[in-house]
């Protein structure tokens, strides 16, 4: 890419966009598209036809999406297939009828199967059932790869797939109904400490194993693949290092500085046991993460206090 490129940052609002954009800023690029859901809603395919038409762009992040945690997944089922198809559908098909230079879809470690092997490599998409409570959204982003790849089959677009593993950073979304594992429990943890409570409860059992990853470095790990790969292969982007749900809520509660305790409601789901993924495929391309979770949380909660004073 070159520095006077056009660039459209589809969902350039949200934490994963806004992170590519700071990304691509920090690297000198000066024409990068964004539109407000606003100003373009993705889901109507006429207006997304017409605004690629007239923009033109050189290089598409398709970061947009409907996102949330295991609540809003479960509950808003048909919204989360419906949009995240519609947006998928209109910006990809889009961008072959205007023949764009690369597309980079990001999807989302859901897509694999619940019980496959760990750590998840790219080939065992497809080889067995998904987590019931994400299963909408996950069949939404399996649809997303699956459509770059026949698009690169059918008409040759250099459109590619990227799988980030779960992400927490700046614009991170902190509502207690639709927000990721992550944000939620540094919400908690600070509000409780503010409110004095001796107590803050956490759904499940606390066992299920998770990897994060910063924005930043899935920015970086963004930009870096748009510039160097390109293959019919989706590529998975993470830390290759898990924690538990116990062991990432007692990290976030020492760095609150809260000290009362944990109730763990088993009543409620933990969803799938685990979701490391392999990036062997990544880093043999020549990237690597770089802030690990402890320093990342330490960030982020300065971000929150400061924004939520």
């Amino acid at each position: 890419m070159e520095t006077s490129d056009k660039i459209y940052v589809a969902g350039h609002n949200g934490m994963v966009g806004s992170a590519i954009v700071r990304k691509l800023e920090s690297l000198g690029f000066t024409n990068i598209l964004k539109r407000s859901s606003k100003e373009l809603d993705l889901r109507v395919q006429e207006d997304v036809f017409s605004f690629m038409d007239t923009e033109k762009p050189d290089y598409i992040f398709l970061a947009a999406a409907k996102v949330g945690g295991i609540v809003a997944n479960n509950t808003y089922r048909a919204d989360f297939i419906y949009e995240n198809i519609q947006i998928q559908n209109n910006v990809i098909h889009a961008a072959y009828k205007c023949g764009i230079k690369k597309l980079m879809f990001l999807g989302s470690s859901c897509i694999y199967p619940k019980m496959a092997p760990q750590p998840l490599k790219e080939e065992y998409l497809l080889t067995g059932l998904l987590e019931e409570t994400n299963e909408p959204y996950a069949i939404a982003k399996i649809s997303g790869i699956k459509m770059c790849e026949a698009y690169r089959d059918q008409y040759g677009c250099d459109f590619i797939s990227v799988m980030p593993t779960n992400l927490y950073g700046p614009n991170d979304n902190y509502d207690l109904q639709n927000s990721h594992v992550l944000p939620a429990m540094i919400r908690k943890f600070h509000e409780a400490k503010l409110a004095g409570d001796a107590q803050v409860e956490l759904w499940g059992t606390g066992s299920p194993m998770r990897e994060f990853l910063h924005a930043d470095d899935l920015a970086e790990a963004c930009v870096f693949l748009m510039e160097n790969y390109s293959d019919k292969q989706f590529v998975n982007i993470g830390t290759g290092v898990d924690v538990t749900i116990k062991e990432l809520a007692e990290t976030i509660k020492k760095e609150v500085g809260y000290e009362g305790e944990i109730y763990w409601n088993t009543d409620k789901p933990d969803g799938t046991p685990r979701k490391l993924m392999d990036v062997s495929k990544i880093n043999g391309l020549g990237w690597k993460h770089k802030l690990d979770l402890s320093e990342g949380i330490k960030l982020v909660y300065a971000e929150y206090k400061e924004k939520h004073k």
